[in-house]
């Protein structure tokens, strides 16, 4: 399970070192795509296929859909680790969200996000005082 967070360094050719408690789940390779709130998703090839399955099940009449498609699969790379764990993250990608030096990783049990640090600290800066309402409105 994708469970943490951590800092990491992103290196002039723009590759980043995964963190080693998730490369396991990444070992068949991955794909990044553009999540929501300003950062990338990165999906093991095993749940990126079901939410595959789960997209295409969505009403292709309705305009939300097309719009959300297109956008998330003209965004999304394959990547496969070297042998240090190393991924590269498309130039386009890093600079959509900001990603320069740094970036914080945080896994979502089946997926991890990558943030650039500001942006995390003033997400999480901004999220916590609504985590108690969050927990009470999704029934956890």
């Amino acid at each position: 399970m994708l469970v943490g967070s951590s800092q990491r360094t992103v290196d002039s050719k723009g590759r980043m070192i995964l963190p080693k408690e998730f490369r396991s789940y990444f070992e068949g390779g991955l794909m990044v795509t553009k999540g929501l709130d300003n950062c990338l998703l990165l999906y093991p090839m095993k749940e990126w296929e079901k939410l595959v399955e789960r997209i295409e099940e969505m009403p292709s009449g309705s305009e939300a859909t097309r719009r959300f498609t297109r956008l998330f699969f003209a965004d999304a790379s394959h990547l496969m680790p070297d042998g240090q764990g190393r991924v590269l993250i498309p130039p386009r990608l890093r600079e959509m969200v900001g990603i320069r030096g740094e970036v914080f990783i945080v896994g979502l049990a089946n997926k991890a996000e990558v943030w650039d640090p500001d942006n995390w600290k003033a997400y999480r800066k901004s999220s916590e005082g609504q985590y108690e309402q969050s927990a009470s409105d999704i029934g956890v």
